[in-house]
């Protein structure tokens, strides 16, 4: 079928982005749901956090049989985040199991990043460098699957985690990226990981990673203080900064994995650690519901949609490769934004920090309902 026919998640895949779901529960994954969405919405990998679990552990009985497990007289001293674990890492394996195939027939292929399961530390370690670096090697033993990326965020101290783990050899998500300076640290942090890797004689091309770039809030923040500064080119600038950002990030990663330095890596078997574009549902309604995915298709990316989004794009999306597009733009945007009043890093800097403490507030959140429903299902 020509790549004009296809539907447009297929399409955009024949563009070389890789579509992931950013969804993850007990009863999509063993109910076949997920399978249809592998299948239909060409889905090929799947990324979680704190907030997904959340969601998905405090509605319904998925999760019922095995929290009475965990809290009948054997374990019934078992701490709630002890109990989080647990179900969260049968989740993660079981997903990995399903897009396990995936992940068989793309090693080989133009794609061999693809398949992987996503599964965050405690986002209550994104300021605790040796922490962080100790629950990523825990959750990869505990997993135990080659598809599984654990995904420490982009903190300052969680660089240097990043940096130790890949060295290690394990496959890292690195998360909560908004600026374009951290971009630039991560990209560096993963480069040096592989290379005392290979230093250390072992082998590059067991080690996947991607960088995920945070997009819509960017421009929800954005948007909130260009209102504020009020006038006609300010507001003529609303809805610009996530995707001009965005392609300058692009920009940089086709710098990075170019060149001595990375054929050298790239020669011993590494490939590139591809961006990943998160939080690309739409958040202001005035905005259309396709327009982070339509405006950031290029080879070598990961969109990880919510299912919402992903049904929308198969229904209207519009595949195009965009992201080498309008760079000019993309710079005029920056200064645009400057000479108005608008100070980019401290947009991108809020939004790191409030990124680690709603996430942290929901892993609060979650062990909450966690212990309220386990105490309800306790034999009275």
């Amino acid at each position: 079928m020509p790549a004009d026919a296809l539907p447009p998640l297929q399409r955009l895949s024949a563009l070389g982005q890789s579509v992931w779901v950013d969804f993850l529960s007990r009863e999509s994954i063993r109910g076949g749901h997920l399978q249809e969405l592998i299948d239909d919405f060409a889905v090929v990998g799947a990324t979680s956090n704190p907030t997904i679990f959340e969601k998905a552990m405090s509605e319904g009985s998925a999760y019922d049989e095995q929290l009475h497990e965990l809290g009948d007289g054997s374990h019934g001293s078992a701490d709630v985040a002890d109990v989080f674990w647990e179900l969260a890492i049968q989740d993660i394996k079981d997903a990995c199991d399903l897009f396990r195939p995936v992940w068989d027939g793309a090693r080989g292929g133009a794609r061999a990043r693809d398949g992987y399961v996503s599964l965050e530390v405690d986002p209550r370690l994104a300021y605790d460098t040796l922490r962080t670096f100790r629950e990523a090697m825990r959750l990869h033993e505990r997993v135990d699957r080659p598809n599984l990326m654990v995904k420490i965020p982009a903190t300052k101290p969680g660089l240097a985690a990043i940096e130790d783990v890949l060295a290690k050899g394990r496959s890292i998500n690195v998360t909560l990226i908004f600026s374009l300076r951290r971009y630039a640290e991560v990209a560096e942090s993963y480069v040096r990981g592989l290379e005392r890797l290979v230093a250390e004689g072992g082998d590059p091309s067991v080690v996947a990673s991607v960088a995920s770039f945070f997009v819509s809030r960017i421009d929800t923040e954005a948007d909130r203080r260009l209102e504020e500064a009020g006038g006609e080119h300010a507001s003529a600038l609303r809805g610009k900064l996530a995707i001009a950002n965005a392609k300058l990030a692009y920009a940089h990663y086709l710098e990075v994995f170019s060149g001595p330095r990375w054929e050298f890596l790239a020669g011993k078997g590494a490939t590139p650690q591809r961006v990943l574009w998160a939080s690309t549902s739409t958040k202001n309604p005035d905005y259309p519901d396709t327009l982070y995915v339509d405006g950031l298709i290029g080879p070598d990316t990961v969109d990880t949609m919510p299912e919402e989004t992903i049904k929308a794009y198969q229904d209207h999306g519009q595949p195009q490769a965009r992201l080498r597009q309008d760079l000019d733009e993309a710079h005029a945007v920056m200064d645009e934004l400057a000479a108005v009043g608008v100070d980019y890093g401290d947009v991108t800097d809020t939004l790191e920090r409030e990124g680690v403490e709603k996430f942290s507030a929901s892993f609060e959140e979650l062990l909450q309902s966690l212990r309220a429903k386990r105490e309800s299902l306790a034999p009275a």
